[in-house]
């Protein structure tokens, strides 16, 4: 019975370490000819959540940088391979956080002769709320007019945090979310 306390300890911890991990997920059209696209225009996605501007300008820079990488060029032309736009999206969530203090030997205490043992135990909570911030990466095949490529990353945002750290956590989630990209080719 004493053990059932410690893994919902274990439980809680492993959950909290969860809540700030980054998470990165994505999916594509298996048919699409991902390497015959070169070229890429930035497109404003209708209806799209915005974080402000200062903010989108280094979203911006940090996918644009990244997709240089990928071997995409950006250009301003209607004839560009992909239309390529972002959405963005900060949430909360609420974080338990227990911790237990406790003294004494547990049961058969003084060689079992005494019976039960000597224990007490109080265990504390408190909850705070974590910001969560979350970035989608369409990319539409502008020929067909099909979304043929999507990345989405998440990760718990510290707003405390000096911008020099929160570019540097921008620019660490946008390369994990496009390592995945072009996806490697099926034979």
């Amino acid at each position: 019975m004493k053990k059932l306390p410690l893994m919902v300890l274990v439980l809680l911890a492993i959950g909290a370490n969860n809540a700030a991990a980054q998470d990165v997920r994505f999916d594509f059209d298996k048919s699409a000819p991902f390497s015959d696209y070169k070229t890429y225009k930035w497109v404003e996605l209708k209806g799209s959540d915005k974080v402000n501007e200062l903010s989108q300008r280094q979203i911006e820079a940090a996918l644009q940088a990244e997709l240089a990488t990928k071997g995409l060029t950006k250009t301003d032309s209607d004839d560009a391979d992909l239309y390529i736009g972002d959405q963005t999206a900060i949430g909360t969530e609420k974080q338990f956080t227990s911790y237990s203090t406790g003294w004494g030997a547990g049961p058969g205490w003084g060689g079992g002769w005494y019976g039960g043992g000597m224990t007490s135990q109080t265990t504390s909570g408190s909850t705070s709320t974590i910001y969560v911030g979350q970035l989608a990466l369409d990319m539409y095949d502008s020929r067909k007019k099909t979304l043929v490529w999507r990345g989405v990353a998440s990760k718990t945002l510290d707003p405390k945090a000096k911008p020099d750290k929160r570019e540097k956590n921008l620019k660490k989630a946008v390369a994990k979310l496009l390592k995945n990209y072009p996806p490697p080719n099926k034979k």
